[in-house]
């Protein structure tokens, strides 16, 4: 099945970018193909369809990110599924109208734009990109309408305002986690650190790493960069060699990471890699191939936890979807439920009611964590991290705050 992923998922992209062309997109999900069409309501208030409830969502469903955005979407939209079949919320049915970003911010805020001015929307989830959910965050904080992006970890994303929220954890503790791993699990004492300088994500990773993994003995020897699109890395590698590093962080996007894997190996570059979440793709075996084994990176869930609830997520999602879940369907999954259930404790649907009771989540129980909340309206939960072996990944270790 794991095989069959990358076909599937490029027929999704191929959906939905058709669908983005549609001037006015029908909304997804049970019950929802009433909901208004920017009737009425003012900016994060109820649609004029009295008997549902619309919900937005902004996703990279094409370009760089393209497997984040789809995974995250089959997360959300399997969740609102769950949530309609119980009754939806106060007695009314969810709705979900989805935006393609096509993994660029400026795509991103005008998407956000049109959910707030158009659509209606009571909420918006998305996106996985930090600079997309940075583009979006200003909208939305403007609007008054609360926004929770799944997986954007950069620390600036829930610094736009009050009403930006996030269920995964920050870089600064994704940083501190390979740091960490480096030093005590793998025993590095010199590192070289390769990230992507267009990248909100990948700059506020590496300079976490840095600062940890220097705090904690070890050194980095080299600090090389690149563009996201770029293809080719060899002169950054071969001058990363000469630093003779007995590891890599390359805190970038499985997109480029694959290819920067097997470009290592042919400038001789034998040593581990190590990144965060942005590799976490099926694409990223398919990229990498075997150059990319041996390799580390945090996350956020892994489909090998035991955990009844984790295990019927992935059974559902099997049984959807036809292929595992990754950790930005997880993260979708549960910023939708987190998502209904505050819809269901608001008071009403206005932006300050729901943007509140949002505010209140504490030791929700996600598939990818137990979620809680802090003043920052982040998520403060623990990692794991995976090794990548044989086209897959393996769990080696939890990581708590």
């Amino acid at each position: 099945m794991r095989r069959l992923a990358p076909m599937l998922l490029a027929a999704l992209a191929v959906m939905a970018a058709a669908c983005e062309k549609k001037t006015q997109p029908a909304p997804s999900g049970e019950g929802g193909s009433q909901a208004a069409q920017g009737q009425g309501a003012a900016p994060g208030g109820a649609p004029a369809d009295a008997n549902t409830i619309l919900l937005g969502q902004v996703g990279s469903l094409t370009g760089g990110q393209a497997t984040f955005g789809i995974s995250t979407r089959n997360g959300i939209e399997l969740a609102l599924k769950e949530a309609n079949a119980a009754g939806g919320v106060k007695g009314k049915k969810l709705a979900i109208r989805v935006y393609d970003n096509q993994s660029k911010p400026e795509e991103a805020a005008q998407a956000a734009t049109r959910l707030i001015t158009q659509d209606k929307v009571a909420l918006i989830l998305g996106d996985v990109a930090s600079s997309n959910s940075l583009a979006m965050a200003e909208k939305a904080q403007a609007a008054g309408v609360p926004m929770i992006t799944p997986s954007s970890t950069n620390p600036t994303v829930t610094d736009k305002g009050d009403y930006i929220f996030r269920v995964c954890f920050i870089d600064p503790f994704q940083g501190f986690v390979m740091a960490k791993f480096a030093r005590e699990n793998l025993k590095l004492n010199k590192v070289a650190v390769l990230q992507d300088n267009k990248s909100a994500y990948s700059i506020g990773l590496a300079d976490v790493f840095t600062r940890k993994f220097t705090e904690m003995g070890g050194k980095v020897v080299a600090v090389e960069s690149y563009s996201q699109g770029d293809t080719d890395y060899r002169a950054q590698l071969t001058a990363i060699r000469k630093s003779q590093p007995e590891g890599i962080y390359v805190p970038g996007y499985y997109s480029e990471v694959g290819i920067i894997a097997r470009q290592a190996r042919e400038v001789g570059l034998k040593v581990p890699l190590m990144g965060g979440d942005g590799w976490d793709s099926e694409k990223l075996f398919e990229l990498g191939g075997s150059a990319i084994s041996g390799s580390y990176f945090s996350n956020h869930y892994s489909p090998d936890n035991p955990d009844p609830r984790v295990q019927k997520f992935i059974a559902d999602y099997k049984a959807a979807y036809g292929a595992v879940p990754d950790a930005l369907a997880a993260l979708g999954y549960d910023a939708a439920r987190v998502a209904v259930a505050a819809l269901e404790r608001a008071k009403d649907l206005s932006g300050p009611a729901v943007r509140d009771a949002i505010a209140q989540t504490k030791d929700f129980p996600g598939v990818a964590g137990t979620v809680s909340l802090d003043a920052n309206r982040n998520a403060v939960k623990s990692a794991v991290v995976l090794k990548v072996e044989d086209g897959k990944t393996q769990y080696v270790t939890t990581i708590n705050p």
